[in-house]
């Protein structure tokens, strides 16, 4: 069962998503031809923690740094290390935090300098296929309408969305009820309300869609190695519609309203 979030605790979540979100722009400025995986680790954990905060996935369920960052084949739960970024590689950075007792997360892929036409239209496609997902975060949705979007829009391109790893609640604890699959059919699974929180985060891929992890335990790598792509928004439902958590309340004329909610 999900977890109905009030104004208040919104808010809240809001500025832990804001700060990961400005964290992620400083990692997507630093991620150049000749930067480590490490630079972009030392970047995020000091920024979280100079703003007050805590790195949520440092030691979480025993992984080993505050970012993940995955490279080229790499779709999720890369380790931060030496390898060094090459110019028309592509990268995705996933960050958590911890603010105020809530939980702060979201992903991005960028590209390292100039990339080729194909990577980028996966990039372009990946974040497409999110919005489209976010826009079913409204009242009397169903979580399964999120995943229809993502799956149809992405699909529809020519691409593959995994399925070994799925979006979640988000609130006092970093995985909530519900899961969100990025597939599957429409109309079915829980029914949106307004105050639940999602980290909606589709992973997409140039080739087929099954993964492996590799011997680290925790970086899972596409099995045909073609490139992956992930992004990822904390999004709130509200009874006007989807909220990013990370960007301004977007029904201003309705503030007032949800304050006394």
């Amino acid at each position: 069962m999900s977890i109905q979030k009030s104004w208040a605790e919104l808010q809240t979540m809001a500025r832990a998503a804001r700060l990961v979100i400005e964290t992620l722009d400083l990692l997507e400025e630093a991620a150049v031809p000749g930067a480590t995986t490490a630079d972009l680790y030392t970047i995020a954990r000091e920024n979280i923690e100079r703003a007050g905060a805590r790195p949520a996935f440092l030691g979480y369920r025993g992984f080993p740094a505050t970012l993940c960052a995955s490279v080229n084949e790499e779709v999720v739960h890369g380790i931060p290390g030496t390898r060094k970024l090459r110019e028309g590689d592509i990268i995705g950075l996933d960050l958590g935090c911890i603010l105020d007792g809530f939980f702060g997360d979201s992903a991005r892929t960028v590209a390292v300098g100039p990339v080729s036409g194909e990577a980028q239209q996966l990039l372009d496609t990946t974040r497409d296929a999110l919005l489209a997902g976010i826009d079913m975060c409204r009242p009397d949705k169903r979580v399964g309408d999120i995943g229809h979007a993502v799956q149809a829009h992405a699909e529809s391109r020519g691409y593959s969305v995994v399925r070994e790893f799925v979006g979640h609640g988000i609130g006092t604890s970093l995985h909530e009820e519900p899961q969100v699959p990025n597939y599957g059919p429409p109309g079915r699974r829980d029914r949106l309300v307004p105050g639940m929180c999602l980290a909606i985060e589709p992973m997409v891929n140039l080739g087929t869609p099954e993964v492996e992890v590799l011997e680290d335990g925790w970086t899972a790598v596409t099995k045909d190695r073609r490139l992956s792509a992930h992004f990822e928004f904390a999004v709130a439902v509200t009874p006007h519609g989807p909220w990013i958590l990370s960007e301004p309340y977007p029904y201003a004329e309705f503030e007032a309203e949800a304050a006394n909610a």
